[in-house]
């Protein structure tokens, strides 16, 4: 089972990711908890070169060919060997980020966007999205309290610190891939109580982990990979 769960900044994906990955492991289902970028120690390289906020002269194709090259190391690093050894993986963004935020933020060609996205994940693809979606008003004032609260990382805020009509685009973007693939791509109220949201998350997921609880050893341990970014 692969799970991504995707969204503007500050809709509370990492709270979500936590909180998932701590009931996967109470009902040991054996999984890896990774994200983009830098779910590799190349990515972590990779993940200080997109998110610093020193690099605002990065060229659109450069950042987009960046994160299709993080993809390419973490599907074949990470997650194709969980996979393949029966482990379910949740991570934090993928290839539907790039498509929001490149494609649509950025106004890269969505074409070129899909053709890379297709090479770099070499076919793995999301069981499962879950797209934790709010306005980009409260995405924007939640990040940057957290930013301010020392939540962090020190100057990874280069996102956050695009102008408004940047997100309201990648947030649009979002909205569109999930009328486009609403089997696999579940939205969900991010404003509300982060209780509710992870009670919503697990009303989801319940026939999958009942399923692998019915037909599958539950003796594989639980494998955390937060790259070195």
């Amino acid at each position: 089972m692969f799970i991504t769960l995707e969204g503007i900044e500050g809709c509370g994906k990492t709270t979500q990711v936590e909180r998932l990955a701590r009931f996967l492991e109470e009902r040991r289902v054996p999984h890896v908890v990774t994200r983009e970028p830098g779910g590799t120690r190349l990515g972590g390289y990779i993940r200080r070169m997109l998110l610093d906020r020193d690099h605002g002269e990065m060229e659109g194709l450069t950042e987009l060919l960046l994160y299709a090259a993080d993809r390419a190391q973490h599907v074949a690093e990470v997650i194709q060997p969980a996979l393949a050894s029966g482990r379910w993986v949740v991570c934090d963004r993928f290839a539907d980020a790039t498509t929001a935020y490149q494609g649509y933020g950025r106004g890269q060609n969505l074409d070129l966007v899909h053709r890379l996205n297709l090479v770099a994940t070499q076919g793995v693809w999301p069981d499962l999205t879950l797209l934790l979606d709010c306005s980009v008003e409260v995405g924007l004032d939640r990040a940057q309290r957290r930013i301010l609260a020392g939540a962090s990382p020190e100057r990874e805020d280069r996102f956050e610190r695009q102008v408004q009509e940047f997100h309201l685009r990648v947030r649009e973007g979002y909205l569109r891939l999930a009328e486009q693939d609403a089997v696999r791509i579940k939205v969900l109220d991010a404003t509300l109580d982060p209780d509710q949201v992870h009670e919503e998350i697990l009303s989801l997921l319940e026939p999958s982990i009942e399923r692998w609880t019915n037909g599958t050893d539950r003796s594989g341990g639980v494998v955390w990979q937060k790259g070195s970014g």
